[in-house]
This record gives C-alpha cells, sequence and structure tokens, in this order.
C-alpha cells in the first residue's frame, strides 16, 4: 500500500513512518518541520520527505494518508485530502488497526513518567529475549531509534492526547492492550480537556479495552486513578507503589537519598536490588511498574532487575549532555509542573549541597495558559537559580512566579540575554538543567558550545 503521512517528523508519527515501510508499505510524507535526527533516519529507510505542507507533494496515487494531531483544518494538505475524497485516517488509529491488532501489546498511560517506563519495560523485555517491538515519544539510549517491529509483543507509550483534528479521542483508545499500566493521573492538556473529570473519562475508556485475562498495573497512592478503577476494572490488577507508603502488590524501597539504589519487592518479598544511574522516587516508581508489567508478560522479576541495572536512560529526560567551565550541564522534557518538581528533588538528593540552576520553558499549552501557575514555584523550590524564557505571550506575568521562590532568577524573552545571565551566574561546581517540551531555541547546544545565541 502506498501512505502519505503528513506530520511525520514528529516522534510518534515518524515511528509510525519507520514501522509502515517494516511492513511493506511504500512511505513518503511532508512536516513544517523537516531535521534531524527523525529526517535522516527517515531517509535512511527510504521515505521520500517534502519541507512544508502542500497539495503538490500528497501523491495523486496515494492509497491512504496518515494525519497527525499537530494538523487542522485550513493545512493545504489537509485541505486537499479533503476536497479530493481521498481515504484518509489517524495515526492512532492505523497503528491499532493495522500494526497492534497482530500482536500482544503493553501499553504505557499516565500523565508523567511514559516514555521512561516504556523505555525501561522495551529494555526488559529485549533482555529476557522476547524482541519486543516499540513506539515509544522519545529515544531510549539502549536502543538509539524510537520504533522497531519486533515480533509478538509490542511496547507502546500510550498517550491521553487528542487522536486527530477528527478524532477527539485519546490516542490510546485505539491500542488495545493486553496490559496496561496507569503511572498517574493529573489534570494536563487544557487545550483539549477543560476539566480532570474528562481526563479520567479518557482513561476509563482505556480500560474498558484491556481483555478480562489481560492485566492492569495502577500506581495504588494516585487518588485519581482509584477514582477511575471504581468505575469499573474487568482484568486482573496489580498495584504498586512505595515500600512503607502502602500494602501494594509491588514495592519498591529507595535505599539512598537520590534514589540510585534499590530494592524491589512482590508480595512483601525482595526479589532482587539495583544499582543504577538513574535518580527520584518517579524513576523508583517507574521502575517497579514496567516490572511487573514485564512479570505479566512471563519475565522473571529476578531478570528485570538484571536488565534495569543496565538501562540507560531516554535522551531530553535529564539527559546529561556535558560540562563547560566546571558546569554540568542536562536537558530535561519538562511539561507539567509535577514533573519539573521530581526530577529536580530527584537532582537534589544526588548533587548535595552543589548548586543547582534551572533554565525553563513553561512552553506546554496547559503551562502557558496558566492553568498550573500555583504550582510552578513550588516545583522550583530546589533550585537556586531559575533563568525562565518564553518568546511567546504567556497568559500571566512571571513575576508571580519569581515572587514566590527563594532563588535568584529572572525571565527572559531573548534567547541570548538569557544565555548571559546564566553565563554570567554559573561557576564551576554548579549543575544546569534547561527544561522545555518543545526545542528551547537549542539553547542548551548554544550554552555548551560557548555561543551567545545571536545567530
Amino acid at each position: 500500500m502506498k501512505l502519505h503521512i503528513l506530520g511525520i517528523c514528529g516522534t510518534f508519527m515518524g515511528g509510525i513512518a519507520a514501522l509502515a515501510r517494516d511492513d511493506g508499505h511504500e512511505v513518503s510524507g511532508q512536516d513544517a518541520n523537516v531535521y534531524p535526527p527523525m529526517s535522516t533516519q527517515l531517509e535512511a529507510l527510504g521515505i521520500e520527505l517534502h519541507e512544508g505542507y502542500s497539495a503538490e507533494a500528497v501523491p495523486d496515487d496515494v492509497d491512504r494518508v496518515i494525519i497527525g494531531n499537530a494538523l487542522s483544518r485550513g493545512n493545504p494538505a489537509i485541505e486537499h485530502v479533503l476536497n479530493r475524497r481521498m481515504d484518509y485516517t489517524s495515526g492512532p488509529r492505523w497503528l491499532g488497526d493495522n500494526y497492534l491488532a497482530r500482536r500482544r501489546v503493553l501499553a504505557v498511560a499516565g500523565t508523567h513518567g511514559k516514555t521512561t517506563t516504556s523505555s525501561m519495560l522495551a529494555w526488559i523485555l529485549d533482555r529476557a529475549g522476547l524482541e519486543p517491538g516499540f513506539l515509544i515519544g522519545g529515544i531510549p539510549n539502549n536502543f538509539g531509534i524510537s520504533a522497531r517491529a519486533g515480533g509478538e509483543w509490542f511496547v507502546v507509550e500510550a498517550d491521553e492526547y487528542d487522536t486527530a483534528f477528527f478524532d477527539k479521542r485519546a490516542k490510546f483508545v485505539h491500542y488495545r492492550p493486553s496490559v496496561a499500566i496507569l503511572n498517574n493521573l493529573e489534570f494536563d492538556h487544557a487545550d483539549i480537556y477543560p476539566d480532570l473529570a474528562a481526563i479520567e473519562t479518557q482513561f476509563h475508556h482505556l480500560l474498558r479495552t484491556v481483555p478480562g485475562n489481560g492485566s492492569v498495573i495502577h500506581n495504588q497512592n494516585d487518588p485519581d486513578l482509584k477514582r477511575v478503577l471504581e468505575r469499573g476494572c474487568w482484568s486482573d490488577r496489580a498495584g504498586f507503589g512505595l515500600f512503607g507508603e502502602c500494602d501494594a502488590q509491588w514495592q519498591v524501597r529507595m535505599d539512598d537519598p537520590a534514589g540510585r539504589r534499590l530494592t524491589l519487592f512482590h508480595g512483601g518479598e525482595s526479589f532482587g536490588a539495583i544499582e543504577w544511574t538513574q535518580t527520584g522516587r518517579h524513576n523508583a516508581l517507574n521502575a517497579i511498574a514496567a516490572t511487573a508489567a514485564a512479570a505479566a508478560a512471563g519475565v522473571d522479576p529476578a531478570a528485570s532487575v538484571e536488565a534495569l541495572a543496565d538501562f540507560q536512560g531516554v535522551k531530553r529526560r535529564m539527559e546529561f549532555l556535558g560540562e563547560v567551565g566546571g558546569v554540568r550541564v542536562y536537558d530535561d522534557f519538562a511539561h507539567h509542573p509535577t514533573a519539573i518538581r521530581l526530577t529536580l528533588e530527584g537532582l537534589r538528593r544526588s548533587i548535595g549541597s552543589a548548586r543547582l540552576l534551572v533554565a525553563l520553558e513553561p512552553a506546554s499549552n496547559t503551562m502557558r495558559e496558566g492553568h498550573h501557575l500555583d504550582q510552578l514555584a513550588p516545583a522550583l523550590a530546589a533550585a537556586d537559580y531559575v533563568a525562565m524564557y518564553s518568546s511567546d505571550t504567556l497568559d500571566w506575568d512571571p513575576g508571580e512566579v519569581f515572587d514566590k521562590l527563594q532563588a535568584d532568577g529572572r525571565f527572559r524573552s531573548q534567547i541570548p540575554n538569557l544565555v548571559a545571565d546564566l553565563r554570567d551566574y554559573a561557576r564551576p561546581g554548579d549543575h544546569l538543567v534547561f527544561m522545555s517540551n518543545r526545542g528551547f531555541g537549542n539553547v542548551q547546544r548554544i550554552f555548551l558550545d560557548g555561543g551567545d545565541g545571536r545567530g
């Protein structure tokens, strides 16, 4: 079949393209921004790419157009597809109907931790010899790619964001997993959902698709997930949580403040300990959730411990980029105050009294609209200095956040000014984290390379 993908250079849609090409389809696509690493990955697969959206780039003889959820009415390629009455579908539906239907699916859902937990789970299954396929919204360092075909088992990052301009259901309702992980649940995606209850409804739609002989692995201490489960769950349930904080079937104990040493338990009995490079209670919970899901797929928990000891993390998830002038620089995909807080708390426990500098771009729609404004200053409490950046007009005054911070800091609307501030403040021994779920103007690389961001 000849497929054309609109929005092909996003991590998810690029993964769809790679899977479709591997499945024997002829694939082409277009995107507003065609750039490495996704463009080079796709070109290496023989996929023709067109930069910018246009009717002319849609092949006349295409069998089906797959449309990404970032596109909407008014886009010239979309209007061409509709006017020509071409066969079209969404990425999640194509994945579910044409790919996942032939496999045993493990879906990882939650407001936070989906990418990291999916990466851990895929690595555990791989080390166990199951040769899993996967589609993850990031690049696991253990694999170096975001998607691969694999065999019977398939790990998919199950996003609650909407499917497409013509299908406002959550992406994950199309995946029909045998095993579902529910990591956590908070209000997010304010551009799609009016309130938390609307998101809870979508999560319950996911539960409705898990078969009776399937498994639901859930965070036992999350009150919002508890409400979802109380609506009805028809599958085997297994809770997970931190040791001493709940009576969950699967528990993890942090054996040092940073979370670099963990002991894992099932049914109250320890089955192993990990020493690894990850930090924070959030990653401890990600690890036990992935272990529980792998057990549902038949993997011995002790084997999961061995695999996790070699887990190398995910690009843009507290990724260490390098050191310049004695300052250690990290990059983190920050989209929500809770994720920011947990990440910074984990790093603070790891670095002790060393100074922690944070450069934050509040780029998600929810944060830019100010829905979590009262949580932002507490989320940054571990920092000694905060540099905040936005090239867009925020729906709130950054001064409201800085007035509540104990740290030094400044808001900037220009990258060169932000870089200059950081250079003036930073000194050897500091740790600097760039946090954004967008590109942040490539400021991470500008800082490391010694540039000033002026072009």
